[in-house]
């Protein structure tokens, strides 16, 4: 059984576009979720997110829809995005990352539409997932300590996007690299070809200042 870090945040659209295709995936892999707060790697990286450029924002929606349809995957675009995600990733580890919690809560923002910002939309959550309690139980220290270590080991890994998927310390980036990810995983040496290596070692060119 080959285990994969899978990175997320339920900010992204595309990770839960990626999840909803796991049943793509080999069935002999295990799929290990880390939330981490994409907004930490970009300020890490000092860059803006796809939402925060015009062109780029409405580009990301109209190709979520189409890939959404394509896939026949259901959707329903949240109230509004970006949005703040911490109750969502502080919630993902209070129920130590269960796969089937995090589909769920991944289902409450982008099948249904609904928001944590909503009270009434919020208790139906909690009660689905069965928490009592549940504000007092995210805001506990040890739950936010465990979501920056995530997001600092997160850059210490190399990761710069969500979702990202992790095997053998091999990155493969965004839902469009599961086939990528699927063949490395039948045939790892693919990462050893000719052409690859002459990829990995391509000098750069000019830098912006």
């Amino acid at each position: 059984m080959k285990k994969i870090d899978w990175y997320f945040d339920f900010i992204s659209p595309f990770a839960y576009l990626s999840l909803k295709r796991f049943n793509t995936l080999p069935v002999d892999i295990e799929i290990n979720p880390i939330p981490i707060l994409f907004a930490g790697l970009l300020n890490h990286y000092d860059t803006k997110g796809p939402a925060e450029i015009k062109r780029m924002r409405e580009y990301t929606f109209r190709h979520i829809v189409w890939l959404a349809q394509q896939y026949q995957i259901p959707l329903t675009l949240p109230p509004a995005h970006p949005f703040n995600p911490l109750k969502y990733l502080r919630l993902s580890l209070l129920v130590e990352n269960d796969l089937k919690a995090i589909e769920s809560i991944f289902d409450f923002i982008w099948k249904e539409g609904r928001s944590a910002e909503n009270e009434t939309d919020w208790n139906t959550l909690s009660k689905a997932l069965n928490i009592t309690n549940l504000e007092s139980k995210i805001s506990q220290q040890t739950i936010k300590d465990q979501l920056l270590q995530n997001t600092q080991d997160a850059v210490k890994t190399g990761i710069f996007g969500v979702p990202t998927f992790v095997v053998d310390d091999e990155l493969f980036f965004g839902q469009d690299s599961m086939v990528f990810l699927t063949e490395y995983l039948q045939n790892p040496e693919i990462l050893h070809s000719k052409a690859m290596s002459l990829a990995d070692m391509l000098p750069e060119g000019i830098t912006r200042k």
